[in-house]
């Protein structure tokens, strides 16, 4: 590790951006004074105390000061006001989710003041007022919200939105340290971002003593696991046979149901391999009969410090992202090689885990790291921050790449479609001519998210685009990793591939992991699940998880115009030491196939990277 001086990063924008106009006045300023009359059967002066106490009320909730030690709201929360509020909140905003497209703001405004009592009515309390403050409010913020055309690109400090190539500024948040309605998040995100820092710190390499722990815990099962295999011997059930004529079956909902019911008998969250398979296609299943894939549940839906203890315990035990960390950083190193400027546009982000190697490796190099800046390009988050996953990766990475001497920046992209982002987007000021600096292009297992033909017919379809503009850029190489397998068009080709993929990935995680992890558990219910519950509930667009083989990923690219480069066999080398040192299970399987470097699981591959650089001799029909 070099011992230069920390260089802070520097965060500037390439892209000119229109000042915004003056800021609306608060939606409250414009509010009539409340009258009181008495009338309704309940006294002006009580009447008037019940709406204090719901103003004085959500006025904390908004500042943060109403929550107990547990996050609750505790303070009045059964008060007859505040059920009225929620009553009418509830009421409008249900039949205006509801409506179609075309409900208009005044046709909320006036659904509210029904909902208060009547328009015909010459008063409106100030909790009905409230309410229709809180709708027009709720309108307002909408349009703020990331729709599927709009592009958002957040380098620091700055947050810019692009939308159908209009370049504005967006009002600046309120900053995460001071704001008040962050607090708790800060509070729960803290933990996770020390773990983050950390995991940078150690290539996420679980400590001697933890590995120790763990072999002995697995020891400890094998007998254990051997009386139980004797005993299940006796009472075999083919599970994947019957998990195929579930499939087969799901147009026929109770013999479906039947067969399901028969898979659940002998499906368990807790037990082999097998078991936990079918407990995990069981419920995917189940979600198709029900009609409730309706797409796929962030990864980050479990408690973030757990889900980064389940993702060491991973990288600890499965040589697969170890692998392609590495192929992916040594090409990169070699193409930085003698250049003092890097740029590296990344598709998709891996909780910035990648990148730590690369930077420890070019903060050593002789002669000094280059300048290094990374565009983060990742599907928008919902809310009002969709590129906030990526700008906290990105601010990750920057402080590691400060305490090791490496000038660093990081530009975040959150977009919905990767097809649309220009060269102006992604900030390329670098300059062909620029002998000193290189161009690099990343993916690993993301661009399998992006539509393919089999939902837009138009050709090129937004995978086909996103290579063929990776060709444009015209990097010094593009790194490709992709999942290995061919789901196609057909329900039951799709599902028989799953299982095939599944069953593997299960098998390795039974040989590696105790049955009694917790980690395991979390994988396994918050990683997996929500990807095979996608890939077998979910059609359309709703189907995020769309599986090439390499092979068919190898026309793709020289179909878009790009080149494959032979494997470097140094690099090979490296590669297949670092996974004999760490003494990796060994059903591990590292191998090589038409200038693709594959891995799987006895026998059966996974995944497979390649390099590509633009193909001079391309040329577009």
């Amino acid at each position: 590790m070099c011992a230069l001086p920390p260089v802070l990063p520097s965060f500037s924008s390439t892209m000119d951006v229109v000042e915004p106009p003056p800021q609306s006045p608060s939606i409250f300023l414009d509010l009539p004074p409340t009258p009181y009359d008495g009338s309704g059967g309940v006294p002006a002066s009580e009447q008037q105390q019940e709406e204090d106490v719901a103003l004085e009320h959500i006025s904390r909730m908004l500042m943060g000061e109403e929550e107990d030690r547990d996050g609750r709201f505790s303070c009045h929360e059964d008060h007859p006001a505040l059920l009225h509020i929620q009553q009418s909140l509830a009421q409008i905003i249900s039949s205006s989710s509801s409506s179609d497209n075309a409900t208009t703001n005044s046709d909320i405004w006036y659904a509210a003041i029904e909902a208060a009592g009547g328009a015909d009515h010459s008063c409106i309390s100030s909790t009905d007022l409230l309410t229709m403050a809180f709708l027009r409010g709720r309108e307002e913020a909408s349009k703020l919200l990331p729709r599927d055309d709009r592009l958002v690109i957040s380098p620091e400090p700055d947050t810019l939105c692009a939308t159908n190539g209009l370049r504005v500024r967006l009002p600046e948040t309120e900053d995460a340290e001071t704001g008040r309605a962050s607090k708790k998040l800060m509070a729960m995100a803290a933990p996770a971002e020390e773990m983050i820092a950390r995991m940078m710190a150690s290539d996420c390499e679980l400590p001697r003593e933890e590995m120790e722990d763990l072999r002995a815990a697995m020891a400890d099962e094998a007998a254990t696991r051997d009386a139980r295999r004797r005993r299940r011997k006796q009472q075999q059930v083919d599970m994947r046979t019957l998990l195929v004529h579930c499939a087969q079956a799901v147009d026929d909902r109770r013999g479906a149901r039947e067969l399901l019911r028969q898979v659940k008998q002998h499906a368990s969250p807790t037990g082999d391999a097998t078991q936990r398979l079918a407990h995990c296609f069981a419920e995917a299943l189940e979600a198709r009969l029900a009609g409730a894939g309706t797409g796929r549940s962030s990864l980050m839906a479990t408690n973030r410090a757990e889900f980064l203890k389940a993702y060491r315990l991973f990288m600890a035990t499965c040589c697969f992202e170890k692998v392609a960390f590495m192929f992916a950083n040594l090409t990169i190193c070699r193409a930085a090689a003698g250049r003092s400027r890097l740029h590296v546009v990344d598709y998709g982000l891996h909780l910035g885990f990648q990148w730590p190697d690369l930077l420890r490796w070019l903060a050593a190099r002789d002669g000094g790291p280059p300048e290094v800046t990374i565009t983060f390009i990742d599907h928008p988050q919902p809310g009002f921050r969709p590129a906030r996953r990526i700008e906290e990766t990105g601010r990750s990475l920057s402080n590691y790449a400060r305490d090791i001497g490496v000038p660093f920046k990081f530009r975040a992209i959150a977009a919905a479609r990767w097809d649309t982002i220009g060269v102006e987007e992604l900030g390329l000021g670098l300059g062909v001519d620029d002998p000193g600096a290189v161009l690099v292009v990343n993916s690993l297992f993301k661009l399998e998210t992006l539509v393919d033909d089999s939902v837009v017919v138009d050709s090129p379809n937004p995978r086909d685009r996103v290579l063929g503009g990776i060709r444009g850029m015209r990097p010094a190489v593009f790194t490709h990793g992709v999942v290995n397998g061919f789901y196609g068009n057909s329900f039951l080709t799709r599902f028989r591939e799953a299982l095939f993929y599944y069953s593997a990935v299960f098998d390795l995680l039974d040989a590696t992991m105790p049955r009694g992890s917790e980690q395991r558990r979390v994988l396994e219910r918050d990683v997996l699940g929500p990807c095979a519950l996608n890939v077998i509930a979910c059609e359309g667009r709703d189907r995020t998880d769309r599986f090439d083989s390499y092979k068919q990923w190898q026309l793709r690219s020289r179909r878009a115009g790009l080149r494959q480069l032979p494997l470097d066999r140094e690099i090979v080398g490296e590669v297949r030491d670092e996974v004999r040192k760490h003494h990796y299970h060994r059903d591990f399987v590292i191998d090589e196939d038409h200038g693709w470097l594959l891995q799987g699981w006895k026998g059966r591959i996974l995944y497979a990277h390649s390099n590509w650089v633009a193909d001079d001799d391309h040329h577009t029909l």
